[in-house]
């Protein structure tokens, strides 16, 4: 017989943690370790492809390009900023919004 594991390396919350989770997609209450939920992590990232440079443009053209660009970005946070870049969820999910998510993510 295995010896019962209080904490296992998957488990989502330490055993006893008593937090108020709700479903992400309809707000029904959650109950950590009765089964009855699915936890999705997405992440999202850019194109990591670097920008195709035009060698043919002039010193000055690209100069007004960065300036342009940096004109655009003085005006967002430095979380709009790094959420264009990079964006990391995790969402609880009751088995009733998993089932209809899983089939269509998109909608």
């Amino acid at each position: 017989m295995l010896p019962l594991m209080t904490n296992p390396p998957y488990q989502a919350y330490p055993a006893g943690d008593q937090r108020d989770l709700v479903c992400h997609r309809c707000g029904a209450l959650l109950r950590p370790g009765d089964g009855s939920f699915y936890i999705v992590r997405i992440e999202a990232f850019a194109d990591p492809t670097p920008p195709m440079i035009d060698w043919d443009e002039t010193p000055t053209d690209i100069a007004a390009e960065w300036e342009a660009l940096l004109d655009q970005l003085r005006d967002q946070s430095e979380q709009e900023l790094m959420d264009q870049v990079y964006r990391k969820l995790t969402l609880h999910l009751c088995a009733a919004c998993y089932r209809k998510w899983i089939e269509h993510p998109m909608g």
